[in-house]
């Protein structure tokens, strides 16, 4: 964003926009996060009362998590328990780590005997106290999260307040209301966005976005960082200050862009996406691996066993049926048994002679009987044994 009051005192330096768009640009990529917000992304000075107002009123410690990343708002938190008396503490290591290079680099501004080591909180009164730690979007390793689970040599309980001084990134929601509502349980007080404003977005909304292509005057604009709506609506802004349709690229992950003689376009695509880690196994596991992981937590396994005669297809003996996380009821795998017969009949019927097909036919049609008698979803395999 373009701050007009930073922190720091470093403004967005304008003149070297327009001169870059005197000289001519030949391709603008834009953040696209807050393309959707009308108008300007408030200022991080906007914040400093509401913040300053939590080390007021808090009657013991103030436990902030923020992004390690963030060095101006964990600026204003210590300008705030300097101003409140506060002694601050920074927890984990990622968080030690940035905290010491930002001040090293002179972006960080810690006034002397403020920061003490987090292993003397121990001898300090609470309301003297500042911690400082990660995991504002859940993290479940992160200080924050062991916090809330009792895991940390940091007990939060009565009295506590906790700053979340940050956005909530979709996606995370489920993983950072359990947080919250286990640190509520603990008896802290959650200070965060919905209730009170100590947080700014750090992405331009649309009003900056459209004043940086009236400068730039971009012949080829490239919307970047975004869903695939944020992207389109950046586009959109774009056209609108006067950028041909022809001249806007909206790209996915792994599509290639060409720039040649002036005009940007697609030409091409390259395998991209995520790559999984698996314990000690690096791009093994696939989306599907994890897609059946999570139906096997969420609805068991069912494994269906038929010896059958390989002329008529009819079981020999009943069917069995294994499970493991579901709940076996006699009568229900009663009924399974006759959906099991009436699959092998029509297998036999459309001349089917892969055991392979079978068995998925077996698969889909169990499969779809436990959702209709289960309302539940269990991994079902097949397994079938000439006799």
């Amino acid at each position: 964003k373009m701050d007009q009051f930073p922190l720091d005192g470093r403004i967005t330096d304008l003149r070297s926009f327009a001169r870059l768009g005197e000289e001519g640009v030949d391709l603008f990529l834009t953040d696209s996060t807050n393309a959707e917000v009308p108008g300007f992304t408030m200022s991080e000075k906007d914040l400093i009362p509401a913040i300053d107002q939590v080390f007021q009123t808090s009657p013991r410690r103030v436990i902030v998590s923020s992004f390690a990343s963030h060095v101006h708002r964990i600026q204003q938190v210590l300008d705030a328990a300097h101003a409140n008396g506060r002694k601050v503490a920074f927890v984990g290591r990622s968080m030690v780590r940035n905290m010491k290079i930002a001040s090293d680099l002179g972006y960080l501004n810690i006034p002397k005997g403020l920061v003490v080591d987090f292993r003397k909180i121990q001898s300090m009164p609470d309301h003297k106290i500042t911690l400082v730690c990660t995991g504002s979007q859940g993290e479940p390793m992160a200080a924050l999260a062991r916090m809330a689970n009792g895991d940390h040599q940091i007990q939060v309980g009565e009295g506590d307040t906790v700053l979340m001084a940050s956005s909530l990134i979709p996606g995370n929601e489920n993983a950072i209301y359990g947080i919250i509502n286990k640190l509520t349980d603990l008896g802290a007080n959650i200070v965060h966005k919905g209730n009170a404003k100590v947080h700014v977005s750090g992405h331009a909304s649309a009003g900056e976005l459209v004043y940086c292509y009236n400068i730039v005057r971009p012949k080829n604009v490239m919307p970047v960082h975004g869903e695939s709506k944020h992207l389109h609506a950046n586009a959109e802004l774009a056209r609108r200050t006067g950028v041909p349709e022809d001249h806007i690229v909206v790209a996915q992950d792994g599509m290639t862009v060409d720039l040649i003689d002036g005009h940007a376009k697609i030409s091409g695509k390259v395998e991209a996406g995520l790559v999984y880690v698996d314990g000690q196994t690096i791009g093994a596991a696939t989306e599907d691996t994890l897609a059946e992981r999570l139906l096997l937590s969420g609805g068991g396994v069912v494994t269906v066993v038929a010896l059958i005669d390989p002329d008529t297809y009819r079981p020999v003996e009943p069917v069995e049926f294994l499970t493991k996380g579901f709940v076996y009821d006699k009568r229900t795998f009663d009924g399974a048994q006759n959906q099991v017969t009436k699959a092998l009949t029509r297998a036999k019927q459309d001349k089917v002679d892969d055991i392979g097909e079978i068995e998925k036919q077996i698969v889909d049609t169990v499969s779809g009987y436990l959702r209709r008698i289960y309302r539940r979803e269990p991994a079902v395999q097949a397994v079938v044994i000439d006799a």
